[in-house]
């Protein structure tokens, strides 16, 4: 079994007349997502690949093709009107891949989804993968195999090292959802870790944060009080100098919060194995 996505995901691409959006809208097909639909203003009737129609609508898309997930690949600046305009036209799941949002813009997204009851992974995130099912957004396909291992990260790269070293072992994925760095964004930690509790095909999950923020001390109050299943985690940053932004909007560590020993701490007390570095993760599951 999977969590957000499977074999019967029907996708819809925002922005895949675009450089981004067409290349990996291809690399999504080739791995067997169903893409039914394609959306960029002013390019409706036209068809991607001969085999893609491209509407001028999220709205029209939907109602067309019966898409029930969309993937947004458009410029910072059109983000959060995309997100809007797939909530709107009733879109339940939705995952943008967009970095560099500005936050009163993620804000603003976030009230709106949480009102319309809609949920969304990103932005700045990799996607999800469902290996064998359904892959949506920009994870390598070829690096993951099926399993029951559900794996959740703030760190795009770290998840493909991870589901590498994983599959290195013969150990599979139940699916990967990638949740992104952001400070505001639609699905955290926990989001995910209870879907996973409650996919009786995952039996053992793994958990990769980043320094920032306190996502990661919140999951372990989660882990400690409401899960029943086995959690390897990785925290990355550790050799961060306080004060310093790495990359990601969200990891940055100040006023003595979000440091990677105060998160290590956090989830070894909440009974998580911790891993100094992610090629010990498989062993750690075992």
């Amino acid at each position: 079994m999977s969590i957000l996505v499977n074999k019967n995901t029907r996708l819809l691409v925002q922005g895949i007349t675009g450089s981004e959006g067409l290349f990996h809208t291809r690399q999504m097909v080739a791995y067997g997502t169903k893409v039914v639909a394609g959306m960029t203003p002013g390019k409706g009737g036209q068809w991607v690949d001969d085999k893609i129609p491209v509407f001028d609508s999220v709205k029209i898309a939907a109602e067309a093709t019966g898409a029930n997930v969309s993937i947004i690949f458009v410029p910072a600046r059109f983000a959060a009107d995309s997100i809007f305009e797939a909530a709107d036209a009733g879109i339940p799941f939705i995952v943008c891949i967009t970095e560099g949002i500005p936050v009163g813009d993620m804000m603003r997204v976030r009230n709106y989804i949480d009102m319309k009851g809609v949920r969304l992974l990103g932005p700045n995130c990799p996607g999800l993968l469902t290996p064998g099912e359904a892959k949506v957004g920009i994870i390598p396909g070829d690096i993951a195999i099926p399993g029951n291992i559900g794996v959740v990260s703030r760190s795009g790269t770290l998840t493909y090292e991870v589901l590498y070293a994983l599959k290195q072992k013969g150990m599979g994925s139940s699916t990967c959802v990638g949740i992104g760095g952001d400070p505001v964004n639609g699905t955290n930690h926990i989001d995910v870790l209870k879907m996973f509790e409650n996919d009786p095909k995952t039996d053992k999950i793994v958990l990769i944060g980043e320094i920032g923020g306190s996502d990661e001390e919140r999951a372990a109050e989660y882990i400690a009080t409401s899960m029943t299943k086995p959690v390897v985690g990785f925290i990355a940053g550790q050799t961060a100098p306080p004060g310093k932004r790495m990359g990601h909007a969200g990891a940055i560590i100040e006023g003595g919060s979000g440091s990677a020993a105060d998160k290590i701490k956090a989830l070894e007390d909440a009974g998580v194995k911790m891993a100094r570095h992610p090629e010990e993760i498989p062993d750690l599951l075992r």
